[in-house]
């Protein structure tokens, strides 16, 4: 085992033994494998001229082979097989209609079902098999920018919304990143295109949640539970949560927003069930206190998954999607369909959750809400109410260095504004900072593909103010990072030509210190220091 894709890998080198995030040696090998094989499903789609009716078939499963692979998503064994094997048998499928096989590279006609020695997956397969540092760490960027792509893009498919070029990238770079011929120089260049494509992504998948569900709306939401029992979500799938709503209309069943489903109460269309009553807890790495508080069923439609320390709600704990847990029900799509009767029944015979805080938040800040306020927020600006933006989007996680972001936010001077997206906002969004003759110093665009609506908010305001350089803006960038699709928003900045990026509580273990550099002089890519040093080079210089 090696891994290190994520902020929390041990020692900030990378797990060998176990992952930090819970998922044992075989289940990261396992999904090494799964990269590797999708690797040659890409290899093999590429050089079919045209896929037909089964484009989306094979587009699907590459994309959900990256999405079960991100940090948090999928611990059992047994469906990460059943994924390899289903790419390995599409593949096969797919050879038929090739006129020659010879000339494939290793990871099209490599099936590991036929065995596979330890030196053979230490040479081919694992992340150190790329031997050169800079080209190991390229490679490991862009591909961690694709899981986070992958997963974007899957949330809208899932809506009824397609990219073809986006997944026509995804296919294209899996195999770039297997072609030794390619320089530093090379996949430098290919990293940017990621984050290009990454924002290509995230247009798609606004475009699905506001076309399906309306814009956000400035909303307040309870903290506190009601005396019904209820249903808990979480993760990012809002596809699930339009199902699960429509599935216990009238059951006398609640249901609650979970960490990074709580911006699901700032969408219209969710607010016409009387039973979506609000948010429980904070962000992902509470869930072991706050899943055995909140006495009713869990429903994982994502990542974010803490593997239970205990089998104190283990019996509770559903996943759908990619998502997996050894123990945990599953609920599967059949023919279009998630039944999520099992988990109804279930809540019925359980208490109400217990109260483990008081009072609401307020949220909804995505782009359409921030320009219908544009000329209230461009008066503050030029009127000196607001000296500055920080956006301090990205993900919380549960290291104790992660206190930087809460007190950062209590540093910062009266007259700026926080802009954020994504789970991260724990650290701040219940602060209680006020507001700026009206305007929350809080915005919360909502879940981290909503980081989108961060650069259209920034796009606007250059708009607004007449400036060439959208870093000449009043906004600095103080962003967590945790797992894959951190990394796509991250490449998303870069390739819309943001600079001057804080990015904390670590720089990326798998990122060489040549990298570093790169990404150093090109960007001026920093690390987080102290507060006080921090405050003084963001905000006051």
């Amino acid at each position: 085992m090696f891994c290190f894709q994520c902020q929390e890998t041990a020692r900030n080198k990378g797990c060998t033994v176990k992952g930090v995030c819970g998922k044992t040696a075989e289940v990261a090998d396992l999904q090494d494998n799964l990269i590797f094989v999708t690797k040659g499903l890409a290899q093999v789609k590429n050089r079919i001229g045209d896929l037909g009716d089964r484009l989306e078939e094979v587009d699907g499963r590459i994309a959900d082979n990256l999405f079960t692979t991100i940090t948090n998503a999928n611990f059992s064994a047994e469906s990460i097989e059943k994924y390899i094997d289903e790419t390995l048998n599409l593949k096969e499928e797919l050879m038929e209609s090739l006129d020659s096989t010879e000339d494939l590279p290793l990871e099209a006609t490599f099936d590991m079902r036929k065995g596979i020695s330890d030196e053979e997956r230490a040479r081919y397969i694992g992340v150190m098999a790329t031997e050169d540092e800079d080209i190991r760490s390229l490679r490991e960027l862009i591909t961690y920018g694709l899981k986070g792509m992958a997963a974007y893009t899957r949330h809208a498919n899932v809506l009824g919304f397609r990219d073809e070029d986006v997944h026509a990238f995804i296919s294209d770079t899996l195999e770039k990143i297997t072609d030794d011929s390619l320089t530093v120089d090379d996949l430098v260049a290919l990293t940017l295109k990621t984050g290009e494509y990454g924002v290509k992504a995230m247009a798609l998948l606004d475009e699905a949640n506001t076309s399906k569900f309306g814009h956000p709306e400035i909303t307040e939401v309870s903290l506190e539970p009601r005396n019904n029992p209820g249903i808990l979500i979480s993760g990012h799938d809002l596809g699930d949560m339009e199902a699960l709503l429509e599935q216990t209309k009238g059951t006398g069943v609640d249901v609650y927003t979970h960490s990074e489903m709580l911006p699901a109460n700032y969408y219209p269309a969710f607010k016409t069930y009387d039973h979506f009553v609000g948010n429980y807890g904070g962000s992902w790495w509470h869930q072991k206190e706050e899943f055995k508080s909140f006495n009713g069923p869990i429903l994982m439609t994502t990542n974010c998954i803490v593997p239970p320390k205990d089998d104190s709600y283990i019996h509770r704990l559903y996943t759908t999607g990619v998502a997996a847990f050894p123990g945990a029900k599953v609920v599967e799509e059949k023919d279009g369909v998630k039944d999520f009767s099992a988990l109804i029944e279930q809540a019925k015979q359980c208490q109400a959750p217990e109260k483990i805080e008081s009072g609401t938040i307020v949220g909804g800040f995505a782009h359409n809400q921030v320009f219908a306020l544009a000329d209230k927020v461009v008066d503050a600006v030029k009127g000196g109410a607001i000296k500055k933006f920080v956006v301090m989007g990205g993900c919380d996680g549960r290291q104790s260095d992660r206190n930087y972001y809460e007190e950062f936010a209590k540093a910062l001077p009266d007259n700026t504004v926080i802009l954020t997206a994504g789970c991260a906002k724990y650290r701040y969004n219940k602060l209680h900072l006020g507001d700026i003759g009206g305007i929350p110093r809080v915005l919360d665009a909502g879940q981290c593909n909503d980081s989108y609506s961060l650069a259209l908010i920034a796009m606007k305001l250059q708009e607004i103010f007449g400036l060439n350089d959208i870093n000449e803006l009043p906004i600095a960038y103080n962003i967590a990072w945790y797992e894959q699709k951190a990394v796509i928003v991250l490449l998303a900045l870069l390739s819309l030509g943001v600079k001057n990026i804080h990015l904390g509580p670590t720089l990326p273990a798998f990122l060489s210190p040549n990298v570093v550099n790169v990404l150093v002089e090109n960007f001026n890519i920093a690390p987080n220091t102290t507060v006080e040093e921090d405050i003084k080079t963001m905000i006051e210089a």
